[in-house]
């Protein structure tokens, strides 16, 4: 009977954890980066944190997600060479990644 109900408790676990997932979206748009971000279920993110790093993965900035689930910052000409990944970190402890490669941002600022 234990072994039953561990088992339906590791099923009933996993399934609200994914019904929760992160899913990040970032693009380029007239030389703005725009971080667009929404759980799997629809609900946006109420607080977290995005971290923009370079292609060596060096942290280059960490800044506030917006209560929309959104952020927008000015693209970085040096940065825009070589690409950037985008981390977000919600309030409620997810998390995940966007990679803007040299040709996507070439694409949406019009290069």
């Amino acid at each position: 009977m234990r072994r039953i109900f561990a088992t339906l408790a590791v099923v009933a676990f996993a399934t609200a954890a994914q019904a929760h997932q992160l899913n990040v979206f970032a693009f380029v748009e007239d030389s703005t980066v725009v971080v667009e971000t929404k759980f799997s279920n629809g609900n946006l993110p109420v607080s977290g944190d995005v971290r923009v790093l370079n292609a060596q993965s060096d942290l280059l900035m960490t800044l506030p997600l917006g209560t929309d689930g959104t952020l927008r910052f000015p693209l970085d000409r040096k940065v825009a060479a070589e690409g950037m990944t985008i981390e977000v970190t919600t309030g409620e402890g997810h998390e995940d990644y966007w990679i803007l490669t040299p040709e996507d941002i070439a694409r949406g600022s019009g290069s």
